[in-house]
């Protein structure tokens, strides 16, 4: 293994020799000072990802994580020189990696804590104002998510997980699945719990149909959703943007 690729594998395992050819100031091997810069990524990957998925730190343990981190980071090296993006395959990384697979929670978890950092990052978009319109008006708009708009779906209580280990009023998390709509609606992406039926109407507002259509869609699939309840959610969280 030799160029680039010896060089990036090398600097990500401590496991792995110097590579050949680098010397130091004085033309000696560089062997200290590889080490030193070697080190150095090494913890700043590790903190990228302690920053980037603060609950699953929490879940795991500040130790757990720095040695799972490790394991990730040397098999994923950074394909983006932007430290704040690093980690959207670490999710994956935890549905295979099998000292954690007894919190099958945890991949979700990652996805939810992934998905937050996604919207803080994504572009603004015009909120979809509904000011001046009378019920009819608003009905016929064709809305669509906005950039910073993520919904996910899971077969645990992740929404009830993440707030168990960010709020300290939050109750225990409950059993069952749930969906989560994340919105940011000025600065700081926020996850809701979404009613039966939000996935549905969140997938249906792409700008194509207008609201009254996408609002039927999912009563056909749900119909016992309250439909009002979550166009309210949408609303209200700064989730849409105007259509097309």
């Amino acid at each position: 293994m030799t160029g680039q690729t010896g060089f990036a594998t090398a600097l990500l395992d401590p496991a792995r020799p110097t590579p050949e050819g680098l010397m130091n100031p004085f033309g000696g091997p560089a062997g200290k000072r590889f080490d030193v810069y070697r080190n150095n990524v090494t913890v700043s990957l590790t903190e990228a990802l302690e920053t980037g998925f603060p609950t699953v730190r929490k879940l795991v343990g500040d130790a757990f994580f720095k040695a799972m981190a490790g394991v990730y980071l040397r098999a994923n090296p950074p394909a983006d020189p932007r430290l704040a993006l690093y980690g959207t395959s670490f999710p994956g990384f935890l549905a295979r990696f099998g000292p954690v697979a007894h919190l099958a929670y945890l991949p979700d978890v990652a996805r939810l804590d992934l998905g937050l950092r996604q919207s803080y990052h994504a572009a603004d978009a015009a909120p979809f104002d509904t000011g001046g319109m009378d019920p009819a008006e608003v009905l016929a708009q064709r809305p669509r998510l906005a950039p910073a708009t993520l919904v996910l779906s899971s077969r645990h209580p992740v929404h009830g997980i993440w707030r168990f280990n960010t709020d300290p009023d939050a109750p225990r998390p409950p059993a069952g699945q749930q969906d989560v709509l994340i919105a940011r609606r000025q600065f700081d992406p926020v996850p809701h719990l979404l009613p039966p039926g939000g996935i549905t109407l969140a997938r249906a507002l792409k700008g194509r149909l207008t609201l009254a259509e996408a609002m039927t869609r999912t009563l056909a699939v749900h119909p016992s959703a309250d439909i009002a309840a979550l166009v309210t959610l949408m609303f209200t969280s700064g989730a849409l943007t105007p259509g097309a």
